[in-house]
């Protein structure tokens, strides 16, 4: 770091979730840059709340679903390709409960579709960052830790 005034850096902490319903995952049509994209629900942490509460929160806002988080996937690191933008995602496993008919979905979203691993695969080139297929290979590859790592201190 160079002497001076003091550069404040900090990453962008998101949330994701793996929702999975006879062997189909909820994913999302968004726009990003421009072009329709694919992601899991996902989305910012806001101020005073937790992980968990995140991870809910923009699967509902992202897809009109209501789940029940199941399990901690894991945290993952990713620098944007050619800028200062770096992200750490913590990802989590849900089951689906109930969908809202007619619920409003985030400004961007397109719509929310269920794509069987193989589909969403086969769009790598729509993913609209190498997280998204990470995060479902390790969750096809049994990665699956109790929520309580996600643990919030008061």
């Amino acid at each position: 770091m160079t002497t001076g005034a003091r550069r404040t850096w900090q990453p962008d902490v998101t949330v994701a979730t793996i929702v999975a319903r006879d062997g189909r995952l909820l994913c999302v049509e968004e726009m990003a840059d421009g072009r329709p994209v694919l992601n899991q629900p996902a989305g910012h942490l806001e101020p005073n709340e937790s992980l968990l509460e995140a991870a809910l929160r923009e699967t509902f806002e992202e897809t009109g679903w209501h789940v029940r988080l199941t399990h901690f996937i894991g945290a993952y690191q990713w620098r944007v390709p050619g800028s200062d933008r770096h992200y750490l995602r913590m990802a989590f496993a849900a089951e689906p409960l109930q969908e809202v008919a007619g619920a409003r979905l985030d400004d961007g979203i397109l719509r929310a579709l269920w794509l069987t691993p193989t589909e969403l695969q086969a769009e790598v080139a729509r993913h609209r960052s190498p997280l998204v297929w990470q995060v479902v290979a390790d969750w096809l590859g049994g990665s699956r830790y109790p929520l309580a790592l996600a643990r919030q201190l008061a």
